[in-house]
């Protein structure tokens, strides 16, 4: 049976600061530090004795255009960009999308829908990574529709815990 560390030092891991993890080795909690190019806030924490379980925060897409970072494009191009950056810190830290078990994904609602989440697009999207030949894990999922994130155009945020056993 695997020892969760007491609470305490779960606020301490989720927050870091940008960029880092906190991992669990030989019974010891140690912060480690990387440098993830898609990092913006406190993204990881790892909890259970002898396994890796990471807590990735709210992940948001990048511009389109980085000259223009209003320009986030539409739902589908929001959660191309969120999952790509969400493999990209799972690569960072030695994991991969196969890994992710749980995924929390908040949508805004869209004009073009009269103020609905575009789920059509984000599924489209989201079955691209998961459940292919190549990447047949599917997480479980919640999808929340919001009334709004971080900036004006911005339709999509995911949460993702990922876990590697033993």
């Amino acid at each position: 049976m695997h020892k969760i560390f007491t609470l305490a030092v779960l606020p301490l891991a989720l927050l870091t600061s940008i960029g880092c993890a906190v991992a669990q080795e030989a019974g010891q909690a140690v912060e480690r530090t990387y440098n993830s190019p898609t990092a913006v806030i406190a993204s990881t924490a790892s909890i259970a004795e002898g396994s890796k379980i990471v807590f990735l925060s709210g992940t948001t897409p990048a511009p389109l255009d980085p000259a223009v970072p209003e320009n986030l494009g539409d739902t589908r191009q929001q959660t191309l960009s969120v999952l790509t950056r969400i493999k990209t810190q799972l690569t960072d830290l030695g994991m991969d999308m196969g890994d992710v078990v749980k995924m929390t994904v908040f949508l805004v609602g869209v004009p073009e829908l009269e103020g609905r989440m575009d789920s059509a697009a984000m599924n489209e999207v989201f079955r691209t990574f998961f459940g292919t030949a190549e990447q047949p894990n599917r997480p479980t999922r919640s999808t929340i529709q919001v009334a709004a994130l971080g900036r004006p155009g911005m339709y999509v945020e995911i949460e993702a815990v990922a876990a590697v056993a033993p």
